[in-house]
């Protein structure tokens, strides 16, 4: 808990100014993050006392962060923005991006949500081409 206190309160000193909320999450989202790849580094270096510090740490973390998005809901938006931007392929990437992530920001992994919109706007691609 100190260590989320610390970081709020240091990203606040950077930007002068209290945060906003969706800023905060921001912050969390980061250290969410953080926490993830420092778990998978540690997994690879076989220190599992490590791994599990951070999985504590990240448990509480998730626990002030929104509820991340199902597969299934995901899907259902990436597929909502791609039709919404009339995307046609791979090079329409940006585009669902950009129409995508304020729907999805801090309820979904930003890489992950990536690779969806790649794999579907790929597949889309192919079969125009058919």
């Amino acid at each position: 808990m100190r260590m989320l206190k610390s970081e709020l309160r240091y990203k606040e000193i950077e930007k002068g100014k209290p945060l906003t909320e969706e800023e905060e999450m921001g912050v969390l989202s980061t250290s969410a993050k953080k926490r993830l790849d420092s778990i998978e580094q540690f997994r690879n270096g076989n220190r599992i006392d490590l791994v599990t510090q951070e999985e504590s740490e990240l448990k509480i973390v998730q626990g002030y962060l929104p509820q991340q998005l199902s597969e299934q809901d995901l899907n259902l938006l990436v597929d909502q923005a791609i039709s919404e931007v009339q995307a046609q392929g791979k090079s329409d990437l940006g585009k669902v991006m950009k129409s995508l992530m304020p729907n999805v920001k801090g309820r979904a992994d930003g890489r992950v949500v990536n690779q969806i919109v790649a794999l579907k706007l790929e597949q889309k691609g192919a079969s125009s081409q058919d």
